[in-house]
């Protein structure tokens, strides 16, 4: 049934929530390559947890069900150790290429999803309740491909939005793969920072994404990416908050009345003349208008020889409207 991989988690503690064992991420020993010239990658971690929440606004309609999403601690290791840790069976590689970033231009993220949850997802689509084959196919159907290309296009902004505040960074989605061997600009020797998304509905066990980037890609962030984020912001500017106030009271709004409405047949508007007079009738209280909302009401009468409307209601609350919309 609708995605197996989504079943209930038998009373897993948050702890045990991630199916695969993972190293944490440390620093190399002597006489061995440095995987990670970073250290703390806290940047990348605050990133991950902002995305998660793009990542759940993309599952969301495609599993029809609301659905819980994460981002775990994330690694630093080979390709080729990240390989040996997944389960042997169907595996999507869907690799995204970064522009726009200034030196990770050439980069490219590595999106990985279980062929399993792919499959239950496709028959969604196409109106079935989330199954997939017992046994899994060796290879993805060219229905099953477009549906991996399609889930890297609804990454793409998410991905994009998520990584904004450090560099702006567009994501475009490649050719999928069964084997990351036949990904171009990709060696099982290259060291990955793995960032995981767990994806789970209710009790139900959960499934996960996995975005592998390159450490090689992210090098010209290393500052950046390696310094502390400070949930409290500074204290704002007064003068600018109240010279910006000043300037926000300042903004002129039309204001209009409609007296009256008079409606007439088509034969009298076609016999129409100068000189002819259409009667209206003014009610007790006429509407008042800013824009296309309405203000209030209010009657008509004079001040200081000039006409004048009296407002006799108003439609909305000052206070707590003053951001929002009219009604």
């Amino acid at each position: 049934m609708v995605n197996e991989g989504l079943k209930r988690a038998s009373g897993q503690s948050a702890d045990e929530r991630r199916e695969r064992p993972r190293r944490a991420a440390e620093h190399a020993a002597l006489g061995t390559t440095n995987l990670n010239p970073f250290g703390d990658l806290h940047t990348v971690q605050h990133l991950s947890a902002r995305l998660a929440r793009g990542v759940r606004a993309v599952f969301e309609p495609l599993l029809r069900k609301e659905v819980r999403c994460w981002a775990e601690p994330l690694v630093v290791q080979r390709l080729a150790d990240y390989r040996a840790e997944r389960p042997a069976g169907l595996t999507a590689w869907l690799p995204l290429a970064m522009s726009g970033g200034g030196s990770m231009v050439n980069g490219q993220t590595l999106a990985v999803l279980d062929g399993r949850f792919v499959l239950e997802l496709l028959d969604l689509f196409f109106g079935g309740t989330g199954h997939a084959p017992h046994d899994l196919p060796s290879e993805f159907t060219p229905a099953a491909e477009a549906m991996i290309a399609q889930l890297g296009t609804m990454l793409a902004e998410p991905m994009r939005a998520a990584w904004e505040p450090l560099a702006k960074i567009s994501f475009v989605p490649g050719h999928v793969e069964v084997n990351p061997s036949l990904i171009p600009d990709f060696d099982t020797e290259d060291a990955v920072v793995v960032t995981r998304f767990g994806i789970a509905a209710g009790t139900a066990k959960p499934v996960f994404l996995d975005l592998l980037y390159p450490v090689a890609a992210l090098k010209p962030h290393g500052p950046s990416l390696t310094g502390k984020v400070h949930g409290k912001t500074a204290e704002p500017d007064r003068a600018w908050r109240n010279g910006l106030t000043r300037a926000v009271m300042d903004v002129r709004f039309g204001v209009r009345s409609v007296l009256a409405e008079p409606i007439v047949p088509l034969s009298l508007l076609l016999e129409l003349k100068a000189g002819d007079v259409i009667p209206i009738s003014v009610g007790g209280d006429v509407p008042v208008m800013v824009g296309g909302d309405r203000l209030g009401a209010g009657t008509v009468g004079t001040s200081n020889g000039r006409a004048a409307i009296k407002l006799t209601s108003i439609s909305y609350e000052l206070n707590s409207d003053l951001g929002g919309n009219f009604q």
